[in-house]
C-alpha cells in the first residue's frame, strides 16, 4: 500500500493503480508531483487527483491538510466484477482462474468514507466512484493469511471501466437512497431496501450524519428512526 505520508521516497505502486493512472492522465499532465509536502497522483493546473484504490484512512490527514488551498478530486475504485488467478509458489505456473461471486456496487464507498465523511461537501473536494472489472492475483507461497489459507495477494489488473459515479455534495449520496424507503427508517429498513449487509447500511447512516444530511429523530423498538434532513 502506498505511504502518503510527507517524508517518503519512489512511491511502489500495484498494476490496478498505474492502469488508472494511465487511463486518467492527459497530455498535459503532471505525474507524481510534490504540493505541499506530498506526492499527487496527477496534477492537472491547479487541481490535483487521487487515486486511492485502498484505504481512505490513509488519505485522512493528507486531505486535511491539502483541501483548504487545492481543489481535489479523489478517485475510488470498487470491484464490481472480479476473476481470481492463482499461481503457483514459482509465482508464473497458472493453476486456476476464476470469476469471484463477491460483487462491489457503489454504496460500498460508504465503507471508506466513514475514515472522514464531514469533508463531504468541502468546496474543494469533488468524489468519484469507479466500478471496474478487475483481476486479483494470488500466489501460493504460504505467507498469506489464514483465511485464504496462504495464498498471498500480489496485484489487481485493471480489466475494465464500466461506470463512473461523480458525487461533489452530501446530496448527491443522498440521492442513492432508494425513494421506496420508509420515511423515516431504520438500518435494517436500509439493508432490506437495497439488498445490503447490515453493517454496510449502519456505515450509510453514520456517514450521512456526518455530513448532516440525516438525523436520528426517534425509535422503532431499539433502532433509530433516521430522517434525510
Amino acid at each position: 500500500m502506498r505511504d502518503d505520508s510527507p517524508h517518503i521516497g519512489t512511491l511502489g505502486e500495484r498494476s490496478l493503480h498505474a492502469a488508472l493512472k494511465q487511463a486518467l492522465a492527459q497530455p498535459d499532465d503532471l505525474l507524481e508531483q510534490r504540493v505541499d509536502g506530498y506526492v499527487i497522483d496527477i496534477v492537472r493546473g491547479d487541481l490535483l487527483i487521487e487515486i486511492q484504490t485502498r484505504s481512505f484512512h490513509a488519505m485522512k490527514r493528507k486531505l486535511r491538510r491539502l483541501l483548504p488551498d487545492h481543489p481535489i478530486h479523489l478517485i475510488h475504485p470498487i470491484a464490481a466484477q472480479r476473476w481470481i488467478r492463482k499461481l503457483g509458489p514459482d509465482g508464473e505456473t497458472l493453476i486456476e482462474r476464476r470469476k469471484s461471486p463477491k460483487r462491489g456496487t457503489v454504496y460500498d464507498v460508504f465503507r471508506e468514507l466513514v475514515s472522514f465523511p464531514d469533508l463531504v461537501g468541502h468546496a474543494n473536494l469533488t468524489l468519484e466512484v469507479m466500478l471496474v472489472h478487475e483481476e486479483e492475483i494470488r500466489c501460493k507461497d504460504g505467507q498469506g493469511s489464514w483465511r485464504r489459507k496462504g495464498w498471498s495477494i500480489i496485484d489487481h489488473k485493471l480489466l475494465a471501466i464500466v461506470e463512473r459515479h461523480l458525487f461533489r455534495e452530501p446530496d448527491d449520496l443522498i440521492a442513492l437512497l432508494p425513494d421506496e424507503l420508509p420515511d423515516p427508517f431504520t438500518n435494517r429498513q436500509l439493508a432490506e431496501t437495497l439488498g445490503i449487509r447490515m453493517d454496510l447500511a449502519q456505515k450509510m447512516t453514520y456517514c450521512l450524519r456526518g455530513m448532516d444530511a440525516l438525523a436520528v429523530t426517534g425509535k422503532q423498538g431499539r433502532s433509530h428512526l433516521h430522517q434525510i434532513i
